[in-house]
């Protein structure tokens, strides 16, 4: 069962393409390069009229459960320090976890 690790970012809108360029190449590689997520995808969220920030959901995809517990305890902490630092006070965050029930390819 592939678990989808979602991680749904309001950024400030001076720092927003800083940040996404940020993600793009230097954080998810990090993240990948740890070997737990087999794919990820930056959405932007629509509808969201706020004129001080932007909002994504990061998503990364772990084959299974104890990958993404594997993940979650031996390198999550440090990757979330990194980005805290470079972003404090510049953003909010907050992490779900979802099951892939079904999908098309």
């Amino acid at each position: 069962m592939k678990i989808i690790y979602n991680v749904t970012v309001k950024v400030d809108i001076n720092v927003h393409e800083n940040w996404l360029n940020w993600m793009r190449e230097t954080h998810i590689p990090d993240v990948m390069m740890t070997g737990k997520f087999i794919s990820w995808k930056i959405k932007k969220i629509l509808g969201d009229d706020d004129p001080n920030g932007v909002t994504y959901a990061v998503q990364y995809t772990a084959p299974d459960m104890d990958t993404f517990l594997d993940y979650n305890q031996h390198h999550a902490r440090a990757l979330q320090a990194d980005h805290q630092e470079r972003y404090e006070g510049k953003y909010v965050a907050f992490r779900t976890l979802m099951e892939v029930v079904d999908e098309m390819n």
